[in-house]
C-alpha cells in the first residue's frame, strides 16, 4: 500500500510529487506529463510571465528559470514564453524531481473498504493508498455554453480541444467567448486562413498592460507591489495569501471567485488580434441548430433584446471551466457524492492544508479555487499549494484517527451554499 497516490501530472500533480518524494513518502504519480500544455498550438505564449510560472520542488532548485539557463535561452520579464518550451520544462522537471511516474489514466478512485483508497488504470490494475491527491487539471472541468451541448464535435469543439489549428483554413469559425483562450485562439485561426469572428457577452474587450519594470524604486513597487497575478494590492492577497482567502465569508468568496482576474487578453496579443475583423461584444448565443448543408445556425441575441442570426462552419468555444465536483468522474460515485461542496456551482469544500471533507482526499488546481481564490486557476498556485498538501498528508499518514479513519467521510456531510456556516 502507497502512503500517497496522485492522480494528474500537470504542474501541480509534478509539484505535489516533488515535496512529497523529497519528504520519502511511498509515493506513486499517474498521469502523462504535461498532456494539455503538449496538445496546446505551438503558436501560444505563456500569458504569465517567467518568474511566475515555476513548479513547485523544496529546495527550488528546478524552477523554470534553471531549465531555460541550462538550454541557453533567457527567461526574461516581460517576454512571453512558447507554450511548448513550458511543457518541455515540465518534462524536465518531472525527470529531475518525481520519481514513481506511471503515464497510464486513472479511471476511478474508490473509497477501499478497509480504509484508504482503491485506484483503478486504464488497463484495469489496481493499487491501494491511504491517502490520494487528486490533481487533474482543468479539462475534465471545460465548460460550453447550454445552447451548443450535444451539437457535433464537427460543428462545437472547446479551446481545449485543440492543437494545431491548421485544419481550419478556408472555413468561417466563430469564437466565443473575451479571454485569452478566445482571443489567441481567433488571432491564430486569423493567421491559419479561417475567416473569424468573435461572439461575447462582454460589453467590451479588457487587455492587460505592459507589465512594469520588477525594479520601479520604492515607491511605485509600494503603491503596486508586483504578484504572480498581475500587480496591485488585491492581486497580492489573491497570490500570497490564500489561506486568508479561505476564511473570507462564502459569499465574499463565491463574488471574488466569479469576477476577479476576469477575462482579458495579454498584452503581447493585442497587435496580432488586430488582424480579426469581425468581434461582436454584447452578444450572447440563444439556440444553434444544424443546417440543411451541414453548417451551423447561431440564433443570437444581443444586450438591448435585439435578435441576429449567424451562420458559420464551426463554434469554437473558448468559455472556460467550472470547477464542479459533477464533472469529477474520476472519483466514485459513493466517494463523489459523500463529499461536502460549497457554493451554486457544486465546488469541493476544501479545509486547511487542502483535504477535502473526506479524510486522507487531497485536493489541487481548479478544484480548490472556491476556496483558496483565483490563484488556483494558474500555475503559479502550485507553489502555494505543493508543500502545503503533502504536509496536511504526513499529519494524516501520522494520525489516521483524527476526526475519523482515512477513507471514511466525516459525519455530517452536507452541501455548503453562500451564507451557510
Amino acid at each position: 500500500m502507497y502512503d500517497l497516490v496522485i492522480v494528474g501530472a500537470g504542474p501541480y500533480g509534478l509539484s505535489v510529487a516533488a515535496h512529497a518524494a523529497a519528504h520519502g513518502l511511498s509515493l506513486r504519480t499517474f498521469g502523462r506529463p504535461m498532456e494539455s500544455w503538449h496538445a496546446m498550438p505551438s503558436a501560444m505564449f505563456l500569458k504569465s510571465g517567467p518568474w511566475a510560472s515555476h513548479l513547485s520542488d523544496p529546495e527550488g532548485a528546478y524552477g523554470l528559470d534553471a531549465y531555460a539557463a541550462g538550454r541557453g535561452v533567457r527567461a526574461e520579464h516581460g517576454v512571453p514564453l512558447p507554450v511548448g518550451f513550458f511543457a518541455a520544462y515540465g518534462d524536465w522537471f518531472a525527470r529531475q524531481a518525481v520519481p514513481a511516474l506511471d503515464e497510464r489514466l486513472v479511471t476511478t478512485v474508490a473509497p477501499a473498504g478497509s480504509g484508504g483508497f482503491t485506484v483503478t488504470t486504464e488497463d484495469g490494475e489496481t493499487c491501494r493508498s491511504r491517502t490520494v491527491a487528486l490533481a487533474v487539471g482543468v479539462l475534465p472541468f471545460l465548460e460550453i455554453p447550454g445552447p451548443l451541448r450535444g451539437l457535433p464535435r464537427r460543428h462545437v469543439t472547446h479551446s481545449s480541444h485543440h492543437g494545431e489549428l491548421d485544419g481550419f483554413a478556408g472555413r468561417d469559425v466563430t469564437v466565443i467567448g473575451a479571454g485569452q483562450a478566445a482571443l489567441e485562439t481567433a488571432a491564430i485561426l486569423t493567421e491559419k486562413g479561417a475567416t473569424v469572428r468573435i461572439l461575447a457577452r462582454a460589453g467590451r474587450l479588457r487587455w492587460n498592460t505592459v507589465p512594469p519594470a520588477l525594479d520601479r524604486g520604492p515607491w511605485r513597487s509600494l503603491r503596486a507591489p508586483h504578484t504572480g497575478l498581475g500587480c496591485g494590492w488585491q492581486n497580492r492577497l489573491y497570490a500570497d495569501t490564500p489561506g486568508i482567502f479561505r476564511r473570507l465569508p462564502a459569499p465574499t468568496r463565491e463574488r471574488l471567485f466569479d469576477s476577479a482576474l476576469g477575462p482579458a487578453g495579454a498584452w503581447w496579443l493585442r497587435e496580432r488580434f488586430a488582424a480579426v475583423e469581425d468581434v461582436r461584444l454584447g452578444q450572447r448565443v440563444t439556440a444553434a441548430t444544424v443546417t440543411a448543408d451541414d453548417r451551423l445556425r447561431l440564433d443570437v441575441t444581443a444586450a438591448d433584446g435585439t435578435a441576429d442570426v449567424v451562420e458559420t462552419d464551426h463554434v469554437v468555444a473558448a468559455t472556460g471551466f467550472v470547477p464542479s465536483l459533477d464533472r469529477a468522474d474520476v472519483l466514485a460515485p459513493e466517494l463523489r457524492d459523500g463529499l461536502r461542496r460549497v457554493g451554486p456551482g457544486g465546488a469541493p469544500e476544501v479545509g486547511a492544508l487542502f483535504e477535502s471533507s473526506w479524510p486522507g482526499l487531497f485536493l489541487a488546481g481548479l478544484l480548490t479555487a472556491p476556496s483558496y481564490g483565483p490563484s488556483m486557476r494558474f500555475v503559479f498556485g502550485a507553489g502555494y499549494t505543493a508543500g502545503r498538501l503533502v504536509k496536511g498528508v504526513r499529519q494524516r499518514l501520522r494520525a489516521p484517527g483524527r476526526g475519523s479513519a482515512p477513507g471514511r467521510p466525516r459525519a455530517g456531510g452536507r452541501r455548503v451554499t453562500a451564507g451557510a456556516p
